[in-house]
């Protein structure tokens, strides 16, 4: 794990709330998708979830099985104390290239930005490890450069493709139609199906 950007790193930023990428609730393209999921039973991870919102939304809709990993301490604290009801067990502190286990959906909702760049070949190879055959890969991506220095961390659409493609094939990889209207035009809506193995 790169040390710039480390747990306590990211634990000072959320104690001293510089989370700017925090829009303070779930996202209208994660809600849409979720909301047409049958199966409550998935196996879902949610890496890098912040104050997970996500995972606040699937569990009170009456999913299971839904994992959320954070490097800091700090937002597990607070999404635990929103959310009593979620199982502690699913809470995990960790750093995402050592999680184990297998899920049927990842979703992506401003972790690959956080991650150094040189990082994203990696994440791309570890979310593949993390599916079943078949699982799923979802959510949003941005779609553009950052004139400040990340994170986050900008990029573009052929760029995502050379690191997902070796593990991927690609439902969807188009810009959003309904992002919150800061990043309108800005965000890519991705759903990529772990490639069965050869």
């Amino acid at each position: 794990m790169n040390q710039e950007f480390s747990a306590a790193y990211w634990q000072q930023r959320y104690q001293q709330g510089q989370t700017g990428w925090d829009v303070g609730g779930i996202t209208a393209p994660l809600r849409e998708y979720f909301d047409q999921l049958q199966n409550k039973a998935l196996r879902i991870l949610i890496p890098g979830c912040g104050h997970a919102y996500e995972a606040e939304y699937l569990h009170n809709l009456g999913f299971t099985q839904v994992y959320v990993a954070d490097l800091a301490e700090a937002p597990l604290q607070q999404f635990a104390s929103r959310v009593p009801g979620f199982p502690k067990a699913h809470l995990l502190q960790a750093d995402f290239f050592s999680l184990e286990g297998q899920y049927d959906l990842v979703v992506e909702q401003t972790f690959f930005c956080a991650l150094p760049p040189d990082l994203r070949p990696n994440y791309a190879r570890k979310c593949a490890e993390l599916l079943y055959p078949g699982g799923k890969l979802m959510g949003l991506l941005f779609d553009t450069a950052f004139s400040s220095p990340g994170p986050p961390f900008g990029g573009d659409r052929e760029e995502y493709r050379a690191y997902f493609s070796p593990y991927f094939d690609f439902l969807h990889f188009e810009t959003a139609y309904n992002s919150i209207p800061p990043r309108q035009g800005r965000e890519l809506f991705i759903l990529l199906q772990k490639q069965a193995a050869e």
